[in-house]
């Protein structure tokens, strides 16, 4: 079966085509980061009429390369939210309109599915069931994954989610849009100890999380550098200040792990979402123990390893593969249903058990 995928969520216009028998096709991604840079953050109409002018070339484009034609698809998936209304309805519109002439079926996605299932695309597979730490611009969630749909929240960010205040946080030290990875980027260039942010809700007793405080420590700091530097921010204090942010929301995010991994009893940790591709998530989750807790008195056992998988770096960004094997996969379980609306605020709940 061979699925077009379809992904317009936000700045990024994602096509893939996906064989449920002989895997990724082809897949093609246009990002709009040059367009919104000059105006410092996504303009909407802008980014809707991109989508627009990209979808059809970029489809035309990998079925060339998968050596298709439009008449070998048996059905087309599309991001139907959360998202940018405008872009949303770009890629609705185009894959109804597409499988209405192919007499082929259609099939709204979830784009936080498609994130969550997007290292099942890699050669070397998270096997069920397993924890998912989706960690984006736009979310940051534990889940437990069961099975293809069976999905639990776990807990999330009660403000900010990550990507976002790696975003801001870049915005307040003057950095370029978007400003996250280049803040990353820095930090490799940054002293541990120059300065010391906290670590909010790390001690919690739940999966809760918040990076909003530590976005005001980070700006309380910048103000203080700059009223002592004449407004500026020398260049080694600035990749101090971004190592310290880095370090604190990793710290986070790591701690938080453990925790989700003891709590469910799953040994296997899935990181997706585009704060995936950070070198020290990476590189600090890579290395995840966990210590099963253990009776007063007793004998402290080993630690437990922990097998963690991140999707391929260029699935961590928004794409068109991820909204096509989750399609596909949809399809394989009788779980497709057909629509035009989009669901710009589609609340996570509604794919999840409660």
């Amino acid at each position: 079966m061979l699925v077009l995928g379809i992904e317009s969520s936000c700045d990024e216009t994602g096509v893939a085509l996906y064989d449920t028998e002989r895997g990724l096709l082809a897949h093609r991604l246009h990002t709009q980061m040059a367009m919104h840079a000059e105006y410092g953050g996504v303009v909407p109409e802008l980014a809707s009429r991109d989508h627009i002018r990209r979808l059809v070339p970029l489809t035309q484009s990998c079925l060339q390369e998968a050596g298709a034609g439009y008449a070998d698809i048996d059905a087309v998936a599309f991001t139907q939210g959360p998202g940018l209304g405008g872009a949303l309805l770009a890629g609705s519109g185009y894959a109804n309109a597409l499988a209405f002439a192919l007499g082929k079926p259609v099939v709204p996605v979830h784009h936080l599915e498609g994130h969550l299932l997007s290292p099942l695309l890699a050669d070397d597979k998270p096997a069920f069931p397993f924890v998912a730490l989706l960690v984006s611009g736009g979310h940051t969630q534990f889940m437990a994954v069961r099975g293809i749909g069976d999905y639990t929240l776990l807990g999330e960010s009660v403000d900010d989610a990550a990507g976002e205040a790696f975003d801001k946080t870049a915005k307040l030290l003057g950095l370029p849009y978007p400003g996250g990875a280049k803040l990353s980027q820095l930090a490799k260039l940054g002293s541990p100890d120059a300065f010391e942010f906290p670590r909010p809700m790390l001690h919690s007793p739940d999966l809760q999380m918040s990076f909003s405080g530590l976005k005001t420590a980070v700006l309380t700091a910048v103000q203080k550098v700059r009223a002592e530097n004449g407004g500026e921010i020398p260049e080694q204090t600035r990749n101090d200040i971004c190592r310290a942010f880095q370090d604190a929301v990793v710290d986070v995010l790591a701690a938080k792990s453990q925790k989700a991994l003891l709590d469910t009893g799953f040994r296997t940790l899935v990181v997706a979402g585009g704060v995936g591709a950070n070198w020290k998530l990476r590189e600090t989750l890579s290395a995840l123990t966990v210590q099963p807790p253990h009776a007063k008195g007793r004998a402290k056992p080993p630690a437990e390893a922990v097998n963690v998988y991140f999707p391929p770096m260029e699935y961590c960004t928004d794409n068109g593969a991820m909204i096509a094997f989750a399609g596909a996969m949809r399809l394989q379980n009788a779980q497709a249903a057909g629509g035009f609306d989009v669901k710009p605020r589609w609340p996570l709940a509604e794919i999840v058990k409660s």
